[in-house]
């Protein structure tokens, strides 16, 4: 964190921002865009996420040995859909993402397994227009651990949704990535600073390790 970054959040602090929302009962991990146009660099939306889909694969490990929720979202371009003629007005990039192309499918890096939920989004928010909400409800989820692209866009209103809705809100910081240093960083600080928790992924593992075993680890083991 630079000189100025430390001194607004010395201010903040002062005037009562950042404060911690900290991690709830029952999980469940948002991942949210990491499809293949946005984690494709030659992709006009993308940019290279190696090193956040690297670590993810833990994070996702962990979830699954647990049994807890994991939710992906793929963003569909629908002109049609109210908003859609505003956001690509803002993003004309976003028409790549037509339904059924390569480049809405989840990154085979991580490709969900049979059980874990895709929503379908048309504008950045996981959550605006969407059943998110309601399932992760119906499943008991008071934390929303989010990862993912991009953190000044997708995720960012994400995370916005996530905490108006009154879940516990962390954002994983290995875990979410942007096209540019600046913006990202930006909007990682003023996430911790208003919206959510941005923690390590090893705050994130060490978390999980605590609250539940992993299955294999609580079976019976035969008479």
């Amino acid at each position: 964190m630079d000189a100025e970054m430390k001194s607004t959040l010395k201010m903040y602090k002062e005037r009562g921002f950042a404060g911690r929302m900290a991690f709830g009962a029952s999980p469940a991990l948002l991942v949210v865009d990491m499809t293949n146009g946005f984690t494709d660099p030659e992709s006009p939306l993308g940019s290279d996420l190696s090193p956040q889909i690297e670590a993810l694969q833990p994070l996702l490990e962990a979830f699954r040995g647990r049994e807890l929720p994991i939710f992906f979202t793929t963003n569909l371009y629908d002109p049609a859909h109210p908003g859609g003629a505003m956001f690509v007005g803002k993003v004309p990039a976003i028409k790549v993402l037509v339904p059924g192309s390569a480049a809405v499918e989840v990154d085979q890096r991580i490709r969900p397994r049979p059980g874990e939920t895709v929503v379908e989004k048309k504008l950045p928010s996981a959550f605006f227009g969407t059943n998110l909400n309601d399932e992760l409800r119906r499943k008991g989820v008071d934390t929303v651990v989010i990862t993912g692209c991009s953190t000044s866009g997708c995720i960012r209103a994400s995370v916005n949704d996530s905490m108006s809705y009154g879940f516990h809100t962390i954002v994983v910081r290995e875990a979410v990535g942007d096209r540019a240093k600046a913006p990202h960083e930006a909007n990682l600080f003023d996430i911790d600073a208003k919206l959510g928790d941005v923690v390590s992924l090893a705050d994130a593992l060490a978390y999980l390790a605590r609250l539940v075993p992993e299955r294999a680890a609580v079976m019976a083991v035969p008479g």
